[in-house]
């Protein structure tokens, strides 16, 4: 079973910073396009960045020159770097990886729980 697991949400100060990470465990998968999608209150989720196994990103102009997707393919982890936090950041972060398990040829878009980042003074 693969699962997807993100951490390092929290509560931030409005030109602040903050680290999302996403970690995808199992066995006998491959990631192609990992991504960071949000979703604040009242609100539908939106993609905020991708970065596909070559290291190619993608980014929601809002988000621009703010934030940084990477990832470590050999750690199957995926990663947000978002300096210069604003009220409106405020959101639940989920991660998102399309995976394929080795005995199939499908790809299959696996979500995880979602962080909480709230950015306020």
């Amino acid at each position: 079973q693969v699962q997807l697991v993100e951490s390092g949400g929290g509560l931030a100060q409005p030109g602040g910073s903050l680290r999302l990470s996403c970690v995808a465990s199992g066995s006998g998968f491959n990631i192609n396009v990992m991504a960071w999608y949000r979703q604040a209150p009242g609100k539908q989720r939106e993609l905020v960045a991708s970065i596909d196994r070559g290291g190619s990103t993608n980014y929601a102009d809002s988000v621009k020159g703010r934030f940084t997707i990477s990832r470590d393919n050999a750690k199957n982890t995926v990663y947000l770097q978002m300096n210069s936090l604003k009220p409106e950041d405020t959101a639940v972060f989920y991660c998102k990886g399309t995976i394929r398990r080795y005995y199939s040829s499908v790809w299959y878009d696996y979500w995880g729980q979602g962080t909480q980042v709230t950015v306020a003074s």
